[in-house]
């Protein structure tokens, strides 16, 4: 029998490895940005055309290569970082695997210029596929541009796979931000198809986040600062108040790497435990410090995740210095023995003594009480008022009642009152009138009788089905109703969620959304859709850009159909929420009035039946 195993050739084993390096653009900008700071750059320019598809070139200033390390740059694991497997523990730089630029350069076409400071001259290397196509001398400045062109050239069902220009933009500026946050000692500017999307000067860490996140950022952070033996913390969290319903603002760095560690941001939950609504999350920018042989940081191709010796004693220590700096700087209660009790007493008692009540000791209720004259013991229909005289003794007043018993009764038959014959016959009556035929299950579930059994209905997703066919109708007849604010709202977004508010302006107007003027950092609206509170906007507005943000476009028919499910997922009736009679008929009648109630517009079921059979056999 042949055999039948083979040597892969080169150009094969790159493509399959850069499947694993090189998932999107993103990933290339990951790599490229990395490979500039580890040259030593104080200033990297990002340059994109078509959220990378066409275009990715990163300009650093950094030490350049010389013509051999910029052609052996491009072999597989060829790398200056490490030389040992010693070192993979030890390890104080980002690319050290030698396999991104080999892999790159498998499915692109690249163009890389480098000159070192001491050279008179620079080298060019064009490479298409991983086939050298010419290597020239160049006059170029110090440092490296990396030009990385046609992206997946050569494996179109990678192209295809590749999402719409807004998402993959979006998924650069998230690897942007990670690298930008994690060294603000270096400048960054960023390009996208001639226009600049950010512009971060050298800077300290606070500065870098309001730079990235806007101005309105620097007053949510608090300061979290602690030094150990084990772990070195700096960095900020969010104010409570200003947590958000997504997980955007959360930023883990280890040994200046970004990280992913749902162990450690459960330890961030913890701190925050008590302070935070129902469904929010705290925003935090940590630069966690360890001794490098303490961490391994080789079992991701992608090095997001880091494995950690003692992960316990890391929990314990974060979650202390972030509970400390919330309470240090009065953002949660703290139980202190020591403190003034007369402090809890408000300041306008502060003088004041214990109040004490006087009593007359003289005084008699009965002492002025009037007595009933013969002459006005008759009560007459045009006159009901008593002429009381002042009685010697009180028991006075009841003298001559027996006599007088007969012509009392008479004279008090002339005014009409209600009598308890009366009040239940028109209780009755009304109960009939408002005879309920829905219940309320669990603040959860609309029950509600059918011919041929029950119905239970899910009140959020049937109240979700009927906000999303009556926001898509406005939005597509372009006949939304708004009502006028008293006053502008003002509202604060980054700047990349005023690009994305912006990409839907048209389609929010159409729902009933009036904006006055939408700037760099904020937005003012002056109408709204009528059904919409003003307190739920902002709510609305953040919902709208996390699911724009996480990729949630590409699963529906269009914009359109995202902003009507975004819109009644925030309005809809929460469960937990607890209905009138009239609101729960109300929502049986709208939910069997559109074109689909037994879905929400998740595709999951809004209402279930059970027949009288399916119930008989309950008891059998």
């Amino acid at each position: 029998m042949a055999d039948i195993i083979q040597l892969l050739p080169d150009h094969v084993a790159n493509q399959i490895a850069a499947g694993e390096v090189v998932q999107r653009p993103a990933s290339v900008v990951k790599e490229l940005l990395e490979n500039a700071i580890d040259a030593g750059a104080t200033h990297i320019k990002l340059i994109l055309k078509d959220a990378g598809k066409t275009l990715i070139q990163v300009i650093d200033n950094g030490k350049g290569m010389s013509v051999t390390d910029a052609r052996l740059s491009f072999e597989r694991h060829a790398t200056s970082k490490i030389k040992s497997a010693d070192d993979l523990f030890q390890l104080n730089t980002k690319g050290f695997r030698g396999e991104a630029l080999a892999s790159i350069a498998a499915i692109a076409h690249v163009e890389l210029k480098t000159k070192q400071e001491q050279d008179e001259v620079g080298t060019c290397i064009v490479i298409e596929g991983s086939e050298v196509q010419s290597q020239d001398v160049v006059v170029t400045p110090k440092g490296t541009s990396l030009s990385v062109k046609n992206l997946f050239f050569n494996i179109p069902a990678r192209r295809n796979f590749l999402k719409s220009n807004p998402v993959e933009t979006r998924h650069i500026i998230d690897e942007f931000h990670r690298v930008a946050l994690a060294h603000p000692s270096i400048g960054f500017v960023m390009y996208h198809n001639g226009s600049e999307v950010f512009n971060l000067p050298v800077s300290n860490y606070r500065q870098r986040i309001v730079n990235i996140f806007g101005a309105k950022t620097n007053e949510k952070l608090v300061p979290v600062e602690e030094d150990t033996e084990v772990l070195k913390i700096s960095g900020f969290v969010g104010k409570p108040e200003f947590a958000k319903k997504t997980r955007g603002e959360q930023f883990f760095f280890v040994n200046d790497r970004f990280i992913k560690s749902a162990y450690l941001n459960h330890a961030i939950g913890s701190a925050f435990d008590g302070l935070l609504k129902d469904g929010a999350h705290a925003s935090y920018f940590l630069n966690l410090t360890v001794n490098p042989q303490t961490i391994d940081i080789n079992i991701h191709p992608t090095k997001t995740e880091i494995k950690f010796d003692d992960e316990h004693t890391l929990y314990a220590i974060l979650r202390s210095a972030v509970k400390h700096s919330l309470g240090q700087f009065n953002i949660a209660p703290v139980l202190d023995f020591e403190r003034d009790a007369n402090l809890d007493t408000p300041y306008s008692y502060q003088q004041k003594g214990t109040p004490s009540v006087t009593v007359d000791s003289n005084f008699n209720p009965f002492a002025e009480e009037k007595t009933v004259s013969n002459t006005s013991s008759t009560v007459s229909s045009s006159n009901t008022s008593f002429k009381k005289t002042p009685a010697a003794n009180w028991e006075n007043l009841y003298v001559g009642l027996e006599s007088k018993g007969n012509n009392i009764q008479q004279d008090f038959s002339e005014v009409h009152f209600e009598s308890e014959q009366q009040n239940a016959s028109i209780f009755e009556d009304k109960k009939i009138e408002q005879k309920q035929s829905t219940y309320q299950f669990h603040n959860k579930y609309v029950v509600s009788t059918i011919k041929s059994g029950l119905l239970l209905i899910d009140q959020n997703r049937a109240h979700q089905r009927v906000l999303y066919e009556d926001f898509l109708k406005h939005i597509t007849v372009k006949e939304g109703m708004s009502q006028q604010l008293l006053f502008p709202l003002e509202l604060h977004f980054s700047p990349q969620e005023i690009e994305i508010i912006k990409q839907l302006q048209s389609d929010l107007e159409h729902t009933g959304f009036v904006f006055q003027k939408i700037e760099k950092e904020h937005v003012e609206i002056t109408g709204v859709p009528v059904m919409v509170p003003e307190s739920e906007v902002s709510i609305i507005l953040e919902q709208l850009i996390s699911d724009v943000e996480n990729e949630v476009p590409d699963s529906n028919f269009s914009a359109t159909d995202l902003l009507a499910k975004s819109m009644a997922k925030s309005l809809a009736i929460k469960t937990g929420q607890s209905l009138t009679a009239v609101e729960q008929e109300h929502l049986v009648n709208s939910l069997f009035a559109c074109k689909a109630p037994s879905v929400s517009p998740t595709n999951r079921t809004t209402f279930v039946t059970m027949t009288v059979d399916e119930l008989d056999k309950k008891f059998v």
